[in-house]
């Protein structure tokens, strides 16, 4: 999040068995079993390492206290704001605290690649994406395909979205250029990929008769998008937002209301219009301030305690719902799409992935959403997310990193993680 010109899954699947409490073997028979256990106990370090508490600086897996075993499809999608290679060297001022190597693109890039093959995820969803080509050279040998959409206008970043080939085929992908539209020369993707018939991501039912028919494939609606940055534009934050989801639900309904997952870096704070908007189906625009439905403005102070920018923030809300605000036509037509038109719909109801998986104080507000998911200077907070259709539920997400933490560490990238942002990761299964 930064001002511009123009204005691992559950343990059994990712990191082998879990740690045996019978007595050791002393002796062993075979050498294939020495280098059998040898290859089992990396995977336990791994897990260990990912699923370590938040205190340590270590980002952890924390699972959905519901029973899905009976959900057998699953995901693990990521989303990730991998901050520009341009962005970064013209304000460096959001960075002065960062050791210079730490801004190198060729360290960070290694830092990102190392992290997220922890999670083994199925789908990456980037944002601010301005070397896509060493990026796909790099995740290529990880048997990844991608497509990739440049910003119009004089940016040089775009957005990102790369697949397992092995898991999914891509049936359908669009670019949306805002630009065209007036609203902006920020992008979205939009792909609709087809799950693989041999792909599940569950343990294989030992139990399950060997004539039982396979499940028919799934497709999936991926959407991915950086909107705009500028606080005061909020008619133009609502426009974009809200032809993705226009958008997005076409491409559902074309394809026999496929699930869909929205992800990207929104530049609105959790308890902001935009966020009411993603999971409501209605909203009244008159009811907000322009230049405040984004939250970027309450949530700005970096150094304010988070128990007084929530109070803030909560003071704001009550005033909002007395209070009627006054927009130009010409606002109204951008945010809404129609002249005169006030109220915008959202076709798609959708859910946060992390809410719906219960986290600490240390590292979620009292919606259940990440204190923090960037952090440089001039900002830190929440604006990264994952949101889903109910035909998805999440089984697990990789948690963010606690605030004292993040003041330790005196900011975003450093030795550790690639980016200002941290990534989601959330794990998704389809519901039958």
């Amino acid at each position: 999040m930064r001002k511009r010109e123009g204005d691992p899954a559950p343990p059994e699947r990712h990191f082998g068995p879990v740690l045996s409490r019978e007595p050791r073997v002393l002796k062993r028979k075979h050498e294939a079993d020495r280098h059998s256990h040898t290859a089992d106990e990396t995977k336990r370090r791994r897990r260990r390492r990912t699923e370590g508490g938040g205190e340590d600086g270590i980002r952890r897996w924390v699972f959905s206290p519901r029973d899905l075993s009976s959900l057998k499809q699953r995901f693990v999608i990521v989303s990730y704001n991998l901050l520009g290679v341009e962005n970064a060297s013209k304000h460096l001022d959001l960075y002065h605290s960062v050791p210079s190597h730490c801004l190198n693109w060729d360290r960070r890039k290694k830092q990102i690649h190392k992290e997220l093959t922890l999670y083994n995820p199925n789908i990456l969803c980037f944002q601010e994406v301005d070397k896509f080509d060493e990026l796909a050279s790099v995740f290529q040998k990880d048997d990844y395909a991608g497509i990739y959409k440049q910003r119009t206008g004089e940016a040089s970043d775009g957005c990102a979205i790369f697949w397992k080939e092995k898991e999914f085929t891509l049936l359908y992908q669009e670019d949306i250029e805002f630009q065209k539209l007036g609203l902006r020369n920020n992008v979205a993707q939009l792909c609709l990929l087809k799950v693989c018939n041999n792909h599940s991501n569950h343990a294989v039912d030992k139990n399950m008769s060997s004539g039982t028919e396979p499940m028919s494939p799934r497709t999936l609606v991926v959407g991915n998008i950086h909107v705009l940055f500028n606080p005061n534009r909020g008619d133009i934050k609502l426009g974009q937002m809200r032809v993705l989801l226009e958008r997005a639900n076409a491409l559902s309904k074309k394809y026999g209301n496929a699930p869909v997952v929205i992800s990207g870096d929104l530049n609105s704070t959790p308890k902001s219009a935009i966020c009411r908007f993603l999971s409501s189906t209605e909203l009244d625009i008159l009811q907000y301030d322009r230049k405040k439905i984004s939250g970027q403005v309450e949530f700005s102070a970096r150094h304010v305690s988070f128990a007084v920018q929530n109070d803030r923030l909560r003071m704001w809300r009550c005033m909002t719902s007395e209070m009627k605000y006054s927009w130009s036509e010409e606002e109204i037509c951008l945010a809404s799409g129609r002249r005169g038109c006030t109220h915008l719909q959202n076709p798609l109801t959708l859910s946060s992935a992390y809410q719906g998986v219960p986290g600490g104080y240390k590292t979620r507000d009292e919606n259940g959403e990440p204190l923090a998911t960037s952090y440089h200077s001039k900002f830190m907070g929440t604006v990264d997310y994952i949101w889903h259709s109910s035909s998805l539920v999440p089984v697990g997400v990789v948690d963010t990193l606690p605030i004292k933490i993040l003041e330790r560490l005196g900011g975003l990238p450093n030795k550790q993680w690639g980016s200002d942002h941290l990534s989601l990761v959330c794990e998704f299964a389809f519901v039958d």
